[in-house]
């Protein structure tokens, strides 16, 4: 598979995780949508990241260097930079942590944002490759 190849194939993944965010929600699995979020950015971020020959070795990695190549330049809005990090430390907290549950309130606001911030994404992948 070759570079474009892959970095499409992670936008693919993207929506296609963000899709089961989307059914988890609706089957009111909040933990695991919150899980499905993150991950749908992860994936759109990290086809950004290799579109621009980035290419971290972790997820904070990824988050690192998102935020000083795309958020510290204006490159992406500030508030995708927050909700990107604020998904990052939810995804942990779901995983990892005992007795921490997501409920609708915290998990249905972040489905349309994260679509934006996909699409956002995918533009700014189109003007490199």
């Amino acid at each position: 598979m070759n570079y474009k190849e892959l970095v499409n194939y992670r936008l693919h993944r993207a929506k296609e995780t963000l899709d089961d965010a989307r059914i988890l929600s609706e089957r009111r699995k909040w933990n695991s949508a919150i899980n499905r979020l993150y991950y749908a950015a992860f994936y759109a971020v990290t086809a950004l990241l290799m579109a621009d020959n980035i290419n971290p070795l972790s997820h904070n990695g990824a988050k690192v260097k998102f935020s000083e190549n795309y958020i510290k330049t204006g490159k992406v809005p500030k508030e995708y930079g927050k909700m990107y990090s604020q998904l990052f430390l939810w995804r942990q907290k779901g995983d990892y942590d005992d007795l921490f549950d997501f409920n609708q309130e915290k998990v249905e606001p972040y489905l349309e944002p994260v679509e934006s911030f996909i699409n956002l994404i995918k533009e700014i992948i189109n003007n490199y490759i």
